[in-house]
C-alpha cells in the first residue's frame, strides 16, 4: 500500500480510536452520576450473549439499566436520536435476558428501569449528561 493510501487509513483509526475514548469517559460519567445518587453499579459493559449493557446499577428494589449515548460538538446527530427502533428492540432484549439471568436470583429486587444518559461534550470538552429516567418501555418497542 502507497503512504497515500494509508493516509486515510490511519485517520480512520484514529477517529475510531477517540469515539472509543470519548464512549469510555460518557460511561465513566454516567457512572459517577449514578453513585452520586446512591447507586452501586453492578455492572459496566456487560455482555449477555451478543448484546452489551453499558451500565446496570442497583438502589434499594430498584435496578437500573442505562444505555448511554455521545457525540462530539460538531455531531449532526444527537444522542437521542441515536437510539432507533431496533436499537430499543435490541436493548429490551437484553433487559429480558438480564432480568431471567441474573436479576430474578436477587430477592430483594422489585423492579427494573431503562434509563438513557445522553452525554455530549462542548468545544472545551466538559461532558454534560441529560438523563431521562424511564425512557422507554416494553409498550415501546
Amino acid at each position: 500500500m502507497a503512504t497515500s493510501e494509508r493516509a486515510p487509513v490511519a485517520a480512520a483509526a484514529g477517529r475510531a480510536r477517540l469515539a472509543r475514548l470519548a464512549g469510555r469517559a460518557a460511561e465513566e460519567a454516567a457512572a459517577e452520576k449514578l453513585r452520586a445518587n446512591g447507586f452501586r453499579i453492578l455492572w459496566q459493559n456487560l455482555r449477555i450473549g451478543a448484546l452489551e449493557l453499558d451500565l446496570v446499577a442497583k438502589k434499594g428494589d430498584l435496578v437500573v439499566v442505562v444505555e448511554v449515548r455521545t457525540r462530539g460538538p460538531g455531531s449532526f446527530e444527537k444522542p437521542l436520536a441515536s437510539i432507533s427502533r431496533t436499537k430499543r428492540r435490541t436493548l429490551l432484549r437484553g433487559v429480558r435476558a438480564l432480568w431471567k439471568g441474573r436479576i430474578a436470583k436477587m430477592p430483594e429486587v422489585k423492579r427494573i428501569r431503562i434509563d438513557v444518559a445522553a452525554v455530549t461534550s462542548d468545544a472545551s470538552g466538559a461532558l454534560q449528561i441529560e438523563w431521562i429516567a424511564g425512557a422507554f418501555t416494553e409498550d415501546d418497542a
